[in-house]
């Protein structure tokens, strides 16, 4: 005789979903290390577009403790993306669009355009 109730099916159910599922660790390595070159080339955006110029006083200090927090938002949002193929592709789009942006930025402010 099986047992085929509900609350049995619930159960494992369950079980199965409390595992580590395997996409997580994906979404760590794509909240880890593209969070942080994310979280580099934003700030390293804010540097050189923010108040003040490249060099207003306290404004290195200001960036390098922004650094920190991007990252830790990153990180912790990354984990409402379905897949971590979805993450590691929306990361990694992010990435190309800021260092992009971080770039052209540079050679606008240096007169090289």
């Amino acid at each position: 005789m099986t047992n085929q109730s509900p609350g049995n099916a619930i159960r494992r159910k369950n079980r199965a979903s409390t595992k580590l599922q395997p996409d997580w660790w994906s979404k760590s390595f794509a909240g880890a290390v593209l969070g942080l070159t994310l979280a580099l080339a934003l700030a390293g955006l804010f540097a050189w577009v923010g108040p003040g110029g490249l060099y207003a006083p306290d404004k290195r200090q200001f960036v390098m403790w922004m650094i920190a927090p991007l990252w830790v938002t990153v990180f912790s949002l990354v984990y409402l993306i379905p897949t971590g193929k979805r993450a590691l592709l929306i990361l990694g789009g992010l990435n190309l669009l800021a260092f992009g942006l971080l770039f052209l930025v540079r050679f606008i402010s240096e007169g090289r355009v």
